[in-house]
């Protein structure tokens, strides 16, 4: 019991540390130690065990890459970007700026889906845990005229999930409508730091996600479609240039003129490929597995064929992506 006590609450074992090594002879066998540390990892599954929080962060890489595999449908290149840039990023033992990811897409490609992922293998409480803060523009800054008192709130709200956590997650959804003064106000936190490599410097994942540059991703996937190749050989490199040509053209859009495009900031524009008929069907069958419901490759046609499709000639790209599976299944229920 004062072994477990002092893993979890490791307040005044200094002196129980010092006996101990006085007294090997007295000390838990190793196999002892091993249970006693899987059961204290067990108490902190239950309940919060250190005043930061950071003992629930878990950093499950493989675990990110496992669920984007399987759940993640139509969308290879940001499988292979989220996780390489996060596993990365939590490696690297020199971090001078924060890790500043930008999702772009259709509606119902995934972006919300992946933040999710990605929040709930890096901490056990996933989105409710105090390391994680997420924004929604239009819930949270919804009145120009109150910019200036959003923009010191969500500073200190910034700052403080910073201080109390050595490592912290920030999500904002709808960024194309974050007003450019609150874009200022988090640049700092975003931008390179010099703390000659010292590890324990509080690590930051920003993601901003964005319905901008959707047009021009689904415009190149229609090329592939219409030149006979698989979207699986769509490039980042291809996208990701097209889509910063797309984001200085977007002229009524504040994020796409930021800092943070034209400091570089953002270490990389995410793409999110349009839906296809097929991807559909995946999403529909993982809804009906979600809720324990039987089905069958006829079912799965029904649902994904009750979705719009575009352009108006082939009918080749969901319209809603997947935003809409879930609640189309109830059609199907006894």
């Amino acid at each position: 019991w004062q072994y477990l006590a002092c893993k979890v609450w490791q307040e005044g074992c200094e002196e129980e540390k010092e006996q101990e090594q006085r007294e090997s002879n007295w000390g838990f066998p190793l196999v002892g130690q091993d249970y006693l540390e899987i059961l204290s990892a067990w108490y902190c599954s239950f309940g919060k065990c250190c005043e930061t929080g950071d003992c629930r962060i878990i950093n499950n890489i493989a675990g990110l890459e496992a669920d984007l595999s399987e759940q993640l449908h139509g969308q290879h290149l940001a499988k292979e970007v989220v996780v390489q840039a996060v596993q990365g990023f939590l490696q690297s033992p020199r971090r001078q700026k924060a890790l500043v990811l930008s999702f772009h897409g259709w509606s119902g490609t995934g972006k919300n889906f992946v933040a999710r992922l990605v929040a709930s293998h890096l901490y056990r409480d996933g989105l409710k845990s105090e390391c994680v803060r997420v924004f929604v523009s239009l819930l949270h800054f919804p009145h120009h005229n109150y910019v200036d008192s959003y923009k010191a709130q969500l500073q200190r709200q910034v700052r403080e999930t910073l201080q109390r956590c050595r490592q912290a997650l920030f999500i904002f959804d709808e960024a194309e409508k974050l007003h450019s003064s609150l874009l200022d106000a988090i640049k700092p936190f975003m931008a390179h730091h010099d703390n000659k490599g010292q590890a324990d410097h509080p690590r930051s994942i920003f993601l901003f996600l964005s319905n901008l540059g959707g047009n021009t991703i689904n415009e190149v996937a229609l090329e592939f479609w219409r030149a006979g190749r698989a979207r699986e050989e769509i490039s980042m490199e291809l996208l990701e240039q097209r889509l910063r040509l797309e984001l200085q053209e977007a002229a009524e859009s504040s994020y796409a003129h930021s800092h943070l495009l034209r400091e570089n900031l953002i270490d990389f524009l995410v793409p999110f490929l349009p839906l296809e008929f097929q991807h559909v069907k995946l999403c529909a069958r993982d809804a009906f597995l979600a809720r324990g419901l039987p089905y069958t490759e006829a079912t799965l046609d029904e649902v994904a064929q009750m979705m719009v499709f575009v352009p108006k000639e082939e009918k080749l790209f969901s319209a809603q992506g997947c935003k809409s599976v879930p609640q189309r299944i109830n059609y199907f229920l006894p």
